[in-house]
C-alpha cells in the first residue's frame, strides 16, 4: 500500500521520474511491513483437535465451517456419588459419575449460530438443536454488546469475568460425562458465520477493515482465517488461487479477474535497445524440477466437513509431489479444480524472465500480467526495480485463463453420524424373579426403559415409596431395552413342554428394535426370555410382519416360576425382552414390602413430568418358586401319601445327575388340607406328607380333599401349589 501512496506523491511532485523514485521507496516500506512470515493460520490438524493452549490463535470464521475451538474457561470435574446393591452376603456398590462446565471460543468474529456439535466424533447436537447427552448450553455470537456469562461470573466474580465481546463462544453447563468415559470429550462445532458461501475478496475486505476492496473472486463454502494480518489469513489460499492486488486510489482491490495484459514489444527489451540496459534473459528449468503431483487437503461439507484430499497428476520424470492444506470448506469438484490449476501453474512457472526496460517501464507494477513479443504465454511481474533509469522486471510465466472451479472428482463416502432425536421416555417397573442365580434377601425391582425414537439413550430415575410424598434418586436407566406391547392376548398353556401351536403378536416401540429366532439349544440356555404382563416367556420363532410388528411362537411358558400368571393375559400388556445390559435394579427398603413403588424417569426429550411407572412391591425375587409335581397316592389301609418336588431360586439350569441346590437356609413347607367340614394346617421339612387314615377319621374326611403346599424360604414364601384329591 505504501508503494501506491508514495508513487502518487512522487508523480505529483516530480512527474514520471518522481513517481519512479516514490515507487522504489514505497517498495522498501512494503517489503518490511508485508514481508512473508512463518505461517500462523489454522491448518487441518489445528481444526481437528480441540485445544486450550495459552496464546493459541482463535480463527475468524467465514461462511460455514466445522471447527474445534479453544477452551477458554473450565471448572474442575464435579463428582457425584450414588450407591446401590448390598444385602446379605453382597457388598454395596458405590457408583461415581462426573460432570463439568466449560466455555469454548469458536470464532474471532461474530457468527450467526451453531448447528451440529460432535463429541469424540459422535453427534452430540442434531440439526434440530436437540442434544443427545444431558448438558446446559448457551451460545454467545460475538456481538459487541454481549454480557458476561452468569455461570462464569458466579465462579470468577462479576468484576473478574470478561464478556469476550467480538468473540463467539459457547458455554456448556454441568455437562454429564458418563457417555464420554467421565472426561471432557473433544468437541467440534458446525459454525455458521455468514448466510451462505463467501467470496475470498469479501473475506479480505472484512479482515482489512475496509483497506482492501473486494473484486471478483471465487466463493468458499467456509473459511477459517488465522494469522495476524490479511496476508497471513489468506496465505494458505494464495498458493493455489490466483489473486491480484490492484491500486484504487488509497485502497487496494483484490481480484482474480485476469484483465487485459500489458504488451511489451521486443524493441523495448534489453535485447533490442543497446548494451546500456543490459541483456534480457529467458530461463526454462528442467521438467524434473517441478512436482509431478499436487494434492489439496480440504474440508468437505458433504461428508460432515471431514478432511478430503484431491489430487492432480501429470506424467513426467519428477518423483516430487506437493501438498497444500486449506482451512476451507470446499466441494470435491472445486478442490479437484484447484489441484489441477495449481499443477498447471507450477509447470507454466518453469519459465522465468528478466527484462530490462527504459524509464517508461516504471509504470509496470508487481502483480501485473504482460505478454512479450516473440515469447509464448502469459507472464506475471514478480519483482520490479529501477536503477540508473533502467527498470528491471522479474517475470514468471503463469497459467492463462480463469480458475477452473469444477472438475470431475470423487469425494468418497463418509459414514454419516445418525441424527436421531432423543424423544420421550417409556419406562417399565418390573417385580420379577431375580435375573441370575444369586438369591435375594430383600425386595428388588427391575427398570426397563427405551424411547419411541431410535435416538433415545437414557433417563435419570427417582423413586417414591410413600405415595409421592417424598422422592429419592435411583441412578440412571441402563441401555435401551427392546420393548413394546402385546397386540393379542397370550393363550393359557402349561409350562411343561414347548408350545408349538400357540402364538401372539407384539409391536415394538421404535424401528431400530428387532427380534430374532433362536434354536431349542439356545432356549435351553436362556435365550429370548421376555416378560409379557407378569409372565416370563421364551420364544423360539419371531416372524416379522412389518411396521414394527412380530408374531412370536414356539413358546416356553411360565419361566422361573411365573406359570401362575399364564392364565391372566389380555391384549395391550407390556412386552419387554429381558437382557442384563438393558435392566437397571432398584432395591426398595424391606419395610416397603407389600406397598407401592412410584418411578419417575426424566430424559433429555421429556418434559418436567417425565415418564411414570408404578408397581406393587411383592418381593418376587425373595420368593422360592412354588412346588411342582404335586400328587396324592392312596395306600393300602387308607393312608394318603402326598408328595411334591421342590424348586430353587438359586438354580434355573437343567442339571443332570445331581439335585437342584436348595437356595434357602433350610427346607421347610406349610401344608394345608381342606375338606367339606374341616381344615388342617401343618408343617414339614420333607417334600412329602403321609395323611393317615386315623387323621382322616378325626377330620371327618368325606368327599374331595383340597391340598395346598407352599415352601417357606429364608426371605419369603412361595406361591402355593394346589391339588384336589377324590
Amino acid at each position: 500500500m505504501a508503494t501506491l501512496v508514495l508513487t502518487a506523491v512522487g508523480a505529483a511532485v516530480g512527474g514520471p521520474i518522481g513517481a519512479a523514485v516514490g515507487a522504489i521507496a514505497g517498495q522498501q516500506i512494503d517489503a518490511r511491513l508485508f514481508a512473508p512470515k512463518a505461517r500462523q493460520g489454522p491448518r487441518l490438524g489445528e481444526l481437528a483437535v480441540q485445544t486450550s493452549s495459552y496464546g493459541s490463535a482463535i480463527p475468524k470464521i467465514f461462511g460455514k465451517m466445522r471447527v474445534a475451538g479453544t477452551v477458554i474457561w473450565a471448572t474442575d470435574l464435579q463428582e457425584h456419588k450414588s450407591s446401590s446393591g448390598g444385602g446379605k452376603g453382597r457388598p454395596k456398590t458405590v457408583n461415581y459419575s462426573y460432570s463439568a462446565s466449560f466455555a469454548v471460543a469458536l470464532s474471532g468474529r461474530p457468527i450467526l449460530g451453531v448447528g451440529r456439535i460432535w463429541a469424540d466424533g459422535k453427534l452430540l447436537r442434531g440439526t434440530a438443536g436437540d442434544f443427545k447427552s444431558e448438558t446446559g448450553f448457551r451460545l454467545y455470537p460475538g456481538s459487541e454488546d454481549q454480557e458476561a456469562d452468569p455461570l462464569i461470573a458466579a465462579a470468577e466474580g462479576i468484576g473478574e469475568t470478561p464478556a469476550y465481546r467480538g468473540i463467539a463462544y459457547a458455554v456448556f453447563e454441568d455437562m454429564q460425562l458418563a457417555d464420554f468415559g467421565n472426561r471432557i470429550p473433544s468437541l467440534t462445532f458446525e459454525v455458521e458465520a455468514d448466510g451462505g458461501p463467501v467470496a475470498i475478496g469479501a473475506i479480505a475486505a472484512a479482515l482489512s477493515g475496509g483497506a482492501v476492496a473486494a473484486g471478483p473472486t471465487p466463493e468458499l463454502a467456509g473459511y477459517a482465517a488465522g494469522g495476524d494480518s490479511v496476508r497471513g489469513a489468506l496465505e494458505a489460499l494464495s498458493d493455489v488461487v490466483p489473486l491480484s492486488l490492484i491500486g484504487e486510489g488509497a485502497r487496494l482491490r483484490i481480484t482474480s479477474a485476469a484483465g487485459t495484459p500489458l504488451e511489451i514489444a521486443e524493441a523495448e527489451t534489453g535485447a533490442g535497445a543497446g548494451a546500456a540496459r543490459g541483456r534480457s534473459e529467458i530461463i526454462r528449468r528442467a521438467a524434473a524440477s517441478v512436482p509431478a503431483e499436487v494434492s489439496i487437503a480440504y474440508h468437505d461439507p458433504s461428508r460432515d466437513y471431514q478432511t478430503g484430499l484431491q489430487r492432480a497428476r501429470r506424467g513426467g520424470p519428477s518423483p516430487r509431489s506437493e501438498r497444500r492444506a486449506l482451512p476451507a470448506a470446499l466441494a470435491a469438484e472445486v478442490a479437484k479444480g484447484l489441484a489441477e490449476y495449481r499443477l498447471a501453474a507450477l509447470w507454466a512457472g518453469r519459465a522465468t524472465a528478466r527484462l530490462r526496460l527504459g524509464w517508461r517501464g516504471s509504470g509496470v507494477r508487481p502483480g501485473a500480467r504482460v505478454t512479450i513479443e516473440g515469447q509464448t504465454g502469459l507472464w506475471k511481474v514478480e519483482r520490479w526495480t529501477l536503477d540508473r533509469m533502467v527498470a528491471s522486471l522479474d517475470l514468471v510465466r503463469v497459467q492463462p485463463g480463469t480458475l477452473p472451479l469444477a472438475a470431475g472428482a470423487n469425494a468418497g463416502r463418509a459414514v454419516a453420524q445418525p441424527d436421531l432425536p432423543h424423544g420421550p421416555t417409556t419406562v417399565r417397573l418390573l417385580d420379577l424373579p431375580l435375573y441370575g442365580d444369586l438369591p435375594a434377601d430383600r425386595p428388588q425391582l427391575l427398570v426397563a426403559a427405551a424411547g419411541a425414537e431410535a435416538g433415545w439413550r437414557h433417563a435419570a430415575l427417582t423413586v417414591s415409596y410413600d405415595g409421592g410424598a417424598s422422592w429419592q434418586g435411583a441412578g440412571s436407566t441402563a441401555a435401551p431395552a427392546v420393548m413394546g406391547t402385546a397386540l393379542t392376548a397370550v393363550p393359557p398353556v402349561g409350562s411343561a413342554l414347548i408350545d408349538t401351536t400357540s402364538s401372539f403378536e407384539v409391536v415394538l416401540l421404535n424401528e431400530a428394535m428387532w427380534l430374532e429366532e433362536r434354536s431349542d439349544a439356545a432356549l435351553a440356555a436362556g435365550a429370548n426370555l421376555a416378560v409379557v404382563g407378569d409372565e416370563l416367556i421364551q420364544f423360539g420363532s419371531a416372524a416379522p410382519l412389518g411396521e414394527r410388528r412380530f408374531r412370536l411362537s414356539r413358546l416356553l411358558r411360565g419361566r422361573r416360576g411365573t406359570e401362575w400368571a399364564a392364565a391372566q393375559h389380555e391384549a395391550g400388556e407390556p412386552f419387554v425382552l429381558i437382557e442384563p445390559a438393558s435392566l437397571a435394579a432398584i432395591e426398595p427398603p424391606p419395610a416397603t414390602l407389600g406397598g407401592e413403588a412410584r418411578l419417575l424417569a426424566v430424559g433429555i426429550g421429556d418434559g418436567d413430568d417425565g415418564a411414570n411407572a408404578t408397581c406393587t412391591i411383592g418381593g418376587e425375587a425373595m420368593r422360592p418358586p412354588s412346588p411342582t409335581h404335586l400328587r396324592a397316592e392312596t395306600l393300602a389301609g387308607g393312608d394318603i401319601r402326598i408328595s411334591w418336588v421342590r424348586r430353587s431360586r438359586a438354580g434355573w439350569s437343567w442339571l443332570s445327575g445331581s439335585d437342584t441346590p436348595l437356595g434357602e437356609e433350610g427346607e421347610s413347607y406349610r401344608l394345608t388340607l381342606t375338606g367339606a367340614s374341616f381344615q388342617r394346617e401343618l408343617g414339614t421339612v420333607e417334600p412329602s406328607y403321609l395323611y393317615t387314615a386315623a387323621q382322616q377319621a378325626v377330620d371327618g374326611l368325606a368327599g374331595a380333599l383340597a391340598v395346598r403346599v407352599v415352601q417357606l424360604g429364608t426371605a419369603g414364601t412361595s406361591r402355593p401349589a394346589f391339588l384336589v384329591v377324590g
